[in-house]
């Protein structure tokens, strides 16, 4: 409702809150039912590789083992979500036990995601290209020549500066390279109980142009219609046109600028999701 309110009418919801095989088929599960009753369009996608529990602490193989063979064949099966998605970082998920994630979930069908070089470069923005993934989220020390290697692909890039911002951090998703060298940025809240607790894209939007040099305009495309093909959907939604969804805001405000110059408030003053006023 919060996001609603603030004008978010697509939302990717990621498991990987559970880290094991029923707790991750439950969140999917409650994906589903919301979706049932929810005017938002939502978008499942299974993080069952988000980081090591505990208890495989010093055994992570075996927990990819847990995930390869028995957590993704598993949510296909129950509660399919249209992508998966792997923690590529130091202290998560190797680049090799990525790839093998990755590669398995693409044999069950789905389409692919990965967060990589938030903290360190492992090569997960180079893996995401040579897998063919949707896209790539964080990308704060993606290397510039991957950077120019993303910027060829099809893979779209996905900045999520509230992240950095909650954690005190100075340095942000080279945007104005990426953009620059001619590759496709999405926005999003990565909103999640960790490290970045704001479900308002308006803010995000105010922040990508102050931190990461993008203009209004830029940022409010990678906002919506790049973000649409960030989750599969740019064809369905992302923009005003015939045939799409009819999802749309009205803004009690004079002019599209005021997005990237207030911040911290909502400007929305009404919400159409799916052609229905809410």
């Amino acid at each position: 409702e919060r996001m609603l309110a603030h004008g978010t009418t697509t939302v990717e919801i990621k498991t990987g809150y559970g880290l094991n095989t029923e707790a991750e088929r439950k969140q999917l599960r409650v994906v589903h039912r919301l979706q049932e009753d929810s005017p938002a369009t939502l978008v499942p996608t299974f993080l069952g590789a988000h980081a090591i529990p505990a208890e495989y602490a010093g055994q992570s193989d075996e927990y990819v083992d847990l995930v390869v063979d028995e957590m993704l064949p598993a949510v296909v099966e129950a509660d399919p979500p249209a992508f998966c998605d792997v923690f590529c970082e130091e202290g998560a998920f190797s680049l090799a036990q990525s790839r093998r994630i990755l590669e398995a979930a693409r044999a069950l069908g789905l389409g692919l995601k990965i967060h990589a070089d938030e903290f360190e470069p492992l090569g997960g923005t180079r893996l995401a290209v040579e897998l063919g993934a949707t896209s790539a989220d964080h990308l704060v020390c993606t290397p510039p020549d991957e950077i120019e290697l993303l910027a060829r692909s099809d893979t779209i890039a996905v900045a999520l500066p509230g992240t950095p911002f909650g954690l005190g951090q100075s340095a942000y998703t080279p945007a104005r390279a990426l953009i620059d060298a001619g590759g496709a940025l999405a926005l999003a809240t990565d909103c999640n109980p960790g490290t970045c607790w704001c479900e308002n894209m308006q803010f995000m939007i105010a922040l990508a142009c102050r931190t990461m040099g993008m203009a209004p305009a830029e940022a409010i495309s990678a906002a919506t219609i790049n973000a649409a093909h960030a989750v599969g959907l740019g064809d369905e939604l992302g923009s005003l046109e015939p045939g799409k969804r009819a999802d749309l805001l009205i803004l009690g405000v004079p002019a599209y600028q005021h997005l990237a110059y207030r911040f911290g408030t909502n400007m929305v003053e009404a919400v159409v999701a799916g052609g229905r006023l809410l």
